[in-house]
Order: C-alpha cells, then sequence, then structure tokens
C-alpha cells in the first residue's frame, strides 16, 4: 500500500529510510511546538489564555499541512508556523495593542483574519499556477544559489541563534557571539557567570553531535542524522545530571499530557475578528496582507527550490515536478493555521534535514505530521531534546547544502554578485524571501544597465519591483 501511494522503488527508498527521514525533520524542527505559541502569547504579556489554544493549533496545522504535501505532492517537506513570520505577527499585535486600544486576545484574533486572507489569496494564486510561474520567473543562476544561501543560513542558526544561555539576571549569552566571539576564555567565564558551564556543555554536545553525525554518514549510516542527535541528546542529559547536578527530566514531573482542547475552541478555533480589521485601518489591513504574502511566497518559493535542489529532486533548468501541489498544500496549511489559531504555516528549511536521511516521498512528511499530532499528548517528552542536539543537524546539512555551490557561474557577475548577495542576505536578515528579493533585484538592474534588459522577462521586472517597494516604502 505505501509502495503504491509514495512510489518508494521509483524514488530509490524504502519505508524504513523514509521513516527515520520524517523523525529527523521533526528533531530538528520540534522546537516550534512550544517556542510558536510563546512568542505569539507576547511570553504570556497580555496572552497567556491564548497559550494551550495556539500550541495545539501548531500541532494541528503543522500536522494537516504536512498530510497534504503526502498525499497530494508525494514530497519530503514538512510544514509548520513559520519563524519571522510568527515574530512579525507578534510585533503587529502589540502595536495593534497599543494603537487601537483592542485588548491583546482581541488583536490576535484580529490577525487571524489577515492570514486567513493571505491563505485564500495564496490558494488562489497556487490553483491557477501564477505561484508556479513566479518560481519560473527566478532566473536559473539565483535558483542554483538559493540552496546553498539556504545552507548558510542554516549554519547561522546552528552556530549563531540556536544555542543561546541566559544567566541568572536573564542575560542572554550566544555560542558564537559570546563563547567563540570572546577574546578570552577566562572573559568569558566572567562575563556568562552561572551560565558559563551551560554554554560549555551545549558547546561541547554540539560539535559531538557533529562529529558523530559526520563519521556515520562517512560510513553510509542512512540514520546519521537521528543518531547523531539522539548520542548529542545523552551526552547533554548525563553532563546535566553528573556535571551540573541537575534533572534534565524534571520538567516531565509537572508537565501535563492532556490536550486543553476546551481553551483552544474559547480562544482560537475560528475566532477570526473581522471587526477588528475595521479598527486597525483597511490601509494597514491591506498592507498587512500583502507584506505576509511577499515574505510568506518567497520564503516557501526559496526552501521548496533550495531543498529540492540538494535532493536532486529538480531537472536541467531548476524546475521541481509537482511544484503546483506542493505550493498548495502551503496553502492549504496557512488557511488551517488560520482558522485553529496560529501564524501563516509555511515549508521549514529544516526538512533539508530529513532530505538529508534520505526522505524523498511523502512518507517522511506524512511521519513527520504524525509525530506533531503526537506532539499534542506528547510536547513535555519534545521539549527536553536539547537545542545542542538540534544544532549539530542543522550546521551538517548546512554544510552539506553550501556544495550547491559549485553548480553556480561565478564567471558571469550578472549571476555572481546576486548570488554572492543572497549568501550574505539570508542568514543576516533571517529571512529567505529577503535573500532573494535583493538578488531579484541586483540581477534585473545588473541587466539592464550592461544592454542586457531583453534577457530579463516581464514577470522578473515586476517581482523586483514589488521588493523594492516593500523594502523602500514599508509595504
Amino acid at each position: 500500500m505505501l509502495e503504491k501511494q509514495f512510489k518508494l522503488s521509483e524514488n530509490n527508498t524504502s519505508v524504513k529510510t523514509e521513516i527515520i527521514a520524517g523523525l529527523t525533520t521533526f528533531m530538528t524542527m520540534a522546537y516550534i511546538i512550544a517556542l510558536n505559541p510563546n512568542l505569539l502569547t507576547g511570553y504570556g504579556a497580555g496572552g497567556k489564555e491564548l497559550w494551550n489554544g495556539v500550541f495545539l493549533a501548531t500541532c494541528i496545522s503543522s500536522a494537516i499541512a504536512m498530510f497534504v504535501m503526502a498525499f497530494l505532492a508525494n514530497k519530503p517537506f514538512c510544514l509548520a508556523p513559520g519563524m519571522g513570520l510568527n515574530s512579525f505577527m507578534a510585533a503587529v499585535i502589540g502595536n495593534l495593542v497599543a494603537m487601537t486600544g483592542m485588548g491583546y486576545v482581541e488583536s490576535f484574533q484580529s490577525m487571524l483574519c489577515i492570514i486567513f486572507i493571505e491563505g485564500v489569496v495564496f490558494l488562489i494564486l497556487s490553483l491557477l499556477n501564477i505561484r508556479e510561474k513566479i518560481v519560473d520567473a527566478i532566473p536559473l543562476g539565483i535558483r542554483l544559489g538559493i540552496s546553498p544561501a539556504i545552507g548558510l543560513m542554516l549554519l547561522n542558526i546552528g552556530f549563531g541563534s540556536n544555542v543561546y544561555i541566559a544567566n541568572k539576571d536573564g542575560v542572554q549569552f550566544f555560542a558564537m557571539k559570546d563563547f567563540f566571539g570572546a577574546l578570552t576564555a577566562s572573559y568569558a567565564k566572567q562575563t556568562m557567570t552561572d551560565a558559563y558551564p551551560v554554554m560549555v556543555l551545549s558547546v561541547v554536545t554540539m560539535f559531538v553531535g557533529l562529529f558523530v553525525i559526520v563519521v556515520l554518514a562517512s560510513k553510509g549510516v542512512k540514520a546519521a542524522v537521528i543518531l547523531g542527535m539522539l548520542v548529542s541528546s545523552i551526552l547533554y542529559w548525563v553532563g546535566d545530571a553528573l556535571v551540573l547536578g541537575q534533572n534534565p527530566f524534571a520538567s516531565l514531573a509537572t508537565a501535563s499530557f492532556v490536550p486543553a482542547f476546551n481553551d483552544m475552541a474559547q480562544t482560537t478555533l475560528f475566532k477570526l475578528n473581522f471587526a477588528g480589521l475595521t479598527q486597525m485601518g483597511w490601509f494597514t489591513a491591506v498592507t498587512l496582507v500583502i507584506t505576509f504574502c511577499i515574505i510568506d511566497m518567497f520564503d516557501t518559493i526559496g526552501t521548496l527550490v533550495g531543498t529540492a535542489s540538494r535532493a536532486g529532486m529538480v531537472d536541467r533548468e531548476g524546475n521541481m515536478p509537482n511544484m503546483k501541489e506542493a505550493l498548495l498544500s502551503d496553502s492549504i496549511g496557512t488557511l488551517v493555521g488560520s482558522c485553529t489559531g496560529t501564524s501563516t504555516v509555511t515549508t521549514f528549511i529544516e526538512s533539508a534535514s530529513g532530505v538529508e536521511a534520505g526522505g524523498r516521498t511523502g512518507l517522511t512528511a506524512l511521519t513527520c505530521g504524525i509525530a506533531f499530532l503526537a506532539c499534542i499528548f506528547l510536547a513535555p517528552i519534545a521539549a527536553i531534546i536539547p537545542a545542542a542536539a538540534t544544532s549539530a543537524a542543522l550546521i551538517y546539512v548546512g554544510v552539506l547544502m553550501m556544495t550547491g555551490l559549485k553548480k553556480v557561474n561565478f564567471d558571469d557577475l550578472s549571476v555572481c554578485v546576486p548570488v554572492t548577495i543572497m549568501l550574505i542576505a539570508m542568514p543576516i536578515s533571517g529571512s529567505i524571501g529577503h535573500g532573494i528579493g535583493l538578488a531579484m533585484i541586483s540581477y534585473t538592474v545588473i541587466k539592464l544597465f550592461t544592454g542586457k534588459a531583453k534577457e530579463v522577462s516581464a514577470l522578473t521586472y515586476v517581482i523586483s519591483a514589488l521588493f523594492l517597494i516593500k523594502f523602500f516604502l514599508a509595504v
């Protein structure tokens, strides 16, 4: 049955490989399950009563989006509320509270309307193949550069933002900036105070996990990523207990494993506050829809193209089969997310970890989706996976995605310059869409002023113009 549904033999994979790949992706993106409700509820600042609803919405909408991806597109890409988009939504909610006088919950429910409208727009664009045409409008050279740019972004997350420790005063310290970036070890120890031992344990865990993955992968072990994460997690737990004298499983003793469906029904489920659109103003509402559309569209396109390129799922022109179905899955996920109570659902760059583990079909996405549904009951268990363990996987996958640079023609300045800008822009901005946007603008300007304007398609001009408007007119 699975063979017939997912065409495993045709894609040179197996049930075992696909399940391992799905679990690998799940472990690298499980952080979103707790982080998303934390962000969207302002870490309890005004939106505490929303937490359970957003948590359940995160699990449910992610799972449904992945099931659609599995059965409609048969691709190994996994989806969840996107980082960056949820932070932006949280910031807008805070502004709405200050500007309109609405409460946090009312403002949150008004923003769900924006997400719902965005989902409808994307669903229409996907059905009409317009999103697919936008993918085709991205020049091949830039498309080839998306995968390594995402690789750099993964490296930045793995080394930079993913591993951070807070000391007793609440000051946060990051592995790359504050540990490796410190002038001396004694200075880092003095600055971090009580957080220093935890930072050392995290850094050691991260590199041990990375080296275990590399060694196992070099020996042809397909489960290298998930085994490396398991080894590094055990190392962290042991260090936490023996060196730091803490119980790494203490949170499980007081954790609730009973889903709060009643809270969800009262706060987020189909709680679209369309009256709030009037209070925020129609110009603001339209501006927000456009902004979310642009960011989400190119984040999704970039992730799909970049990850598919790494997995060899594209043809010579850089096109991926079933792109329309993959984009439809993303649209449906966003619609479900808005109706259940969360921000834009999009394809996760962490899908690259599952692809690297051998995932090639929708069975990978199905496995990850089932794991997300299970987290409705088992979220506390997912929460004890240390960030350092996921960093090891992200760094490894990031390095592998960097190998795509060899496909980019750096002898052509009209390709070299946009791709180089994209390589820098993605990790610094934290947005795949912004990186692609800057690359598109650069490509168009160079072609225009070097007498090669006819080589640029009309749609490419339109996309570049839209990004210019977004960047410089705050749309």
